[in-house]
């Protein structure tokens, strides 16, 4: 690739997870190339995560408005390239929708996954293909979108786009006054990824008893709050309520906050670690290797192997790398005592 006047679409939609897990490869690119013009087809929710991140152009596409949005995007990104084809297409997702508006991107060379991740007809709509190097973890397999470039991520760096504003809401939300903070983010959009509430209230009383504050996050939707109000009515110790009270350029800055933050595998996750902040994942439905918090997995809970072993008669190493076991009740293989004890390692871990 020339190193001046160059143009790289990026697409990745969704979701807010995955969509942290491309800002090191954004790094990378511009690190590399610092005239590079970067744009990226992404949701409207992510963009509202990662507005602002310097050097990159977004176009929202709204997957609900089918073909005309389809052909509204091209004109779009025609625009964007200055009425040529982009040097280079990052095809990054492998979902139908995806694939299929990636047809709309003009782009000379058309980058996606290598022929085990590829699902859904991917291979017909790019001409050239990522290594094929199983058992790494999501963000690695992002990052390695850059080889066909000639390029090699060796350095992951989020710095995500956190506005001033949103640090001084989240600091506003209570009073620093010694104790450390246990956040729990409860729900996955993935909704048999989710723990039980009587659970988490019983981790919750644990951390109280041990001096911490505990905080609850999360969305808007009914499932959250309704998970929440459960929550604290199982609860002993008082908890700060802060589901549906923030933004999406708030939550950064609020996980930011926490000593610890506890949840399953979801978008949460992954936006606190970008963060700094060490995660009490919660790991049966989902391989932590894999679709964990990718800087420090030693406080998680993973019963990723136990959960193979009941619904597929095979322990994890015998089965496909990514495969997802979510079967109803498959979140009952994390107990109570297994949280407890990602939390104590973390404190063991800490302890002046």
């Amino acid at each position: 690739m020339p190193q001046t006047s160059m143009s790289i679409c990026l697409l990745r939609l969704s979701a807010l997870g995955d969509v942290t897990h491309v800002v090191p490869l954004v790094r990378t690119l511009q690190a590399t190339w610092p005239q590079v013009a970067l744009t990226w087809v992404i949701g409207k929710g992510e963009h509202r995560l990662l507005e602002g991140l310097p050097g990159v152009a977004f176009v929202e596409y709204d997957k609900k408005s089918g073909f005309a949005g389809m052909r509204a995007l091209r004109a779009r990104l025609l625009e964007h390239a200055g009425g040529e084809r982009f040097d280079a297409l990052l095809q990054m997702q492998v979902a139908a929708r995806a694939n299929l508006l990636s047809a709309f991107v003009p782009a000379a060379r058309r980058i996606g996954y290598d022929r085990a991740r590829s699902k859904d007809l991917h291979g017909l709509f790019i001409n050239e293909r990522i290594p094929d190097r199983p058992g790494i973890h999501v963000l690695d397999a992002i990052g390695s979108f850059c080889e066909p470039l000639g390029l090699k991520q060796t350095q992951v760096r989020w710095d995500l786009p956190v506005p001033n504003a949103a640090r001084e809401w989240a600091e506003a939300q209570w009073v620093e006054d010694g104790r450390p903070t246990l956040m729990i983010s409860p729900c996955s959009s993935h909704a048999l990824r989710n723990w039980h509430a009587d659970r988490y209230a019983a981790v919750a009383d644990h951390a109280a008893r041990r001096g911490w504050r505990v905080v609850l996050c999360g969305g808007r939707s009914q499932l959250e709050r309704d998970t929440t109000d459960a929550i604290l009515a199982a609860m002993q110790a008082p908890a700060l309520d802060l589901v549906g009270k923030d933004t999406l350029k708030q939550l950064p800055a609020l996980l930011e906050r926490a000593d610890l933050v506890m949840t399953p595998d979801s978008g949460p996750m992954h936006i606190a670690n970008a963060m700094g902040t060490k995660v009490l994942g919660l790991h049966a439905a989902s391989n932590p290797a894999r679709s964990g918090p990718y800087s420090d997995r030693r406080y998680c809970v993973d019963r990723y192997d136990a959960a193979a072993r009941k619904y597929l008669g095979k322990p994890a190493a015998d089965i496909r790398w990514g495969t997802k076991i979510e079967h109803a009740g498959v979140m009952d293989l994390v107990s109570v005592d297994d949280a407890v004890g990602a939390f104590e390692r973390y404190v063991a871990d800490h302890s002046e």
